[in-house]
């Protein structure tokens, strides 16, 4: 397995990653349509990056991380293939995100998600993300949690 970051030709693999994992959990909301289906545009114009996880000629899993402002990005559109879960790969590209985001020497990551999302809870704990209080208008109306990691 090793980590690539974003090519053009990958953003169908990021949506539709991304697209399942939403409609197997939650919904589709408005938010998540714009950015999946304009990833430079929302991702990686403003500064951000998406990464891919590649074993052979598969794409195993992505994460984006998208800026919110100087050295706070936010680490969203997390997927692993439902082929290929309960390999850790989630892990392995959690750890290679963090070291990407350290070099960029930025300063935080945070996260949104749902209490429902158990395993992603704990792996986010796991690599040290602390829970912080909520905005009443946070981007996701699933969200009820938001997570941080100081990075410096």
């Amino acid at each position: 397995m090793k980590v690539i970051k974003w090519q053009p030709e990958l953003s169908e693999e990021f949506k539709n990653m991304n697209l399942y994992w939403l409609e197997e959990f939650f919904w589709v909301e408005p938010h998540d349509e714009e950015v999946l289906g304009k990833p430079e545009t929302y991702i990686i114009e403003p500064g951000g990056m998406i990464l891919f996880v590649k074993e052979g000629d598969s794409i195993l899993a992505c994460v984006a991380l998208m800026k919110i402002e100087d050295g706070v990005f936010e680490l969203t559109k997390m997927a692993v293939k439902p082929e290929f879960r309960g390999r850790k790969i989630g892990q392995f590209l959690m750890q290679h995100t963090l070291d990407y985001a350290k070099h960029q020497n930025w300063q935080k990551l945070i996260i949104y998600s749902n209490r429902k999302l158990e395993n992603a809870i704990y792996m986010y704990k796991k690599f040290g993300f602390n829970e912080i209080p909520i905005e009443k208008n946070n981007p996701y109306s699933r969200g009820d949690i938001k997570m941080q990691l100081k990075l410096s």
